[in-house]
């Protein structure tokens, strides 16, 4: 049996134009599917916790949607045996779509979640932050500094939907980052390795903790690799906005492996330190203003369909 948890106004709008297409699919092959629309934020993490919740058969629970959906069905998902995920990009990245290699067709993806005969196991990451050690769930990457200050200012960027529409999206990210980059001030801060090894920085602007490669559409970790119980952590800190720049522009146009004023660590778990709060995110979605994260990863538990 199928699950479809569908979130119809990912990418504006494009979400419920995919599930049309999906829906008919289905229908043509006669598969025995059900279906859940999310309407707000949370949605999708509470249909995603009951339907698996006590699970006692196998079931594939399919996401239709982009970063944050897939990020709210992780964070409610009811980790079992019993359980795999099937995952259909509709989002502006699709990160996880790129990092694990899924079509981003959406007839294909289908075609190969019906045709599936094993899985993989892949891991994914947990966030801690605040005095209530509040944690959540996240399948990408989780960050603190400019990433999560782009990804909040993201759904209030005026021409987000033009650029989208011209499958720009890459430029919605470049643009916003560039704003924020000549606004913001850079922290000091520490970054502690599997409770060991601490590090200090001046001028930090960005610390992110990373299962994939692919963030925001951006090869900040490139050594990141999905199933082998390891972060990739990155640090962006330089004493010059103007060559710090220079450097985020060859992240996003060039995608190389190397630059100056990106350092990259790998551990099991790291904690974050700034000396001023700063935005965090996971996979996109805002979780306020911290000083402090803890970042760590969970080995090989979700199953997904490749």
């Amino acid at each position: 049996m199928y699950f479809f948890i569908v979130n119809p106004g990912s990418c504006c709008g494009r979400g419920a134009k995919v599930w049309e297409k999906l829906k008919d699919a289905l229908e043509k092959r006669a598969v025995g599917y059900e279906h859940y629309l999310t309407g707000q934020p949370g949605d999708a993490r509470s249909i995603a916790r009951m339907l698996s919740k006590n699970c006692s058969e196998p079931r594939v629970i399919v996401v239709v949607g982009g970063n944050g959906t897939l990020n709210e069905v992780l964070d409610g998902l009811a980790l079992n045996d019993m359980v795999t995920l099937g995952y259909i990009p509709s989002g502006t990245g699709n990160d996880f779509a790129k990092n694990a290699k899924l079509p981003l067709n959406p007839l294909k993806g289908l075609k190969r979640i019906l045709a599936a005969k094993s899985f993989r196991l892949l891991d994914y990451g947990v966030l801690t932050v605040g005095s209530q050690a509040e944690h959540r769930r996240f399948a990408i990457s989780a960050g603190l500094g400019l990433d999560g200050a782009v990804c909040r200012e993201l759904p209030r960027f005026k021409i987000r939907k033009a650029l989208e529409k011209l499958h720009l999206e890459r430029w919605c990210y470049a643009l916003i980052g560039l704003k924020l980059l000549l606004l913001s001030k850079p922290s000091k801060g520490y970054v502690i390795l599997d409770r060991v090894k601490k590090i200090e920085f001046n001028h930090i602007y960005l610390i992110s903790a990373h299962i994939h490669s692919f963030e925001g559409g951006l090869r900040l970790a490139p050594l990141a690799d999905g199933s082998d119980g390891r972060l990739s952590v990155c640090v962006v800190n330089h004493e010059s906005k103007r060559k710090l720049l220079c450097t985020l522009a060859s992240v996003i146009f060039l995608r190389k492996k190397g630059y100056s004023g990106i350092r990259q660590f790998e551990c099991r778990e790291a904690f974050f330190h700034v000396d001023r709060p700063m935005a965090v995110h996971a996979d996109g979605e805002d979780c306020g203003n911290w000083f402090d994260f803890q970042a760590e990863c969970i080995e090989k538990k979700l199953r997904v369909i490749m």
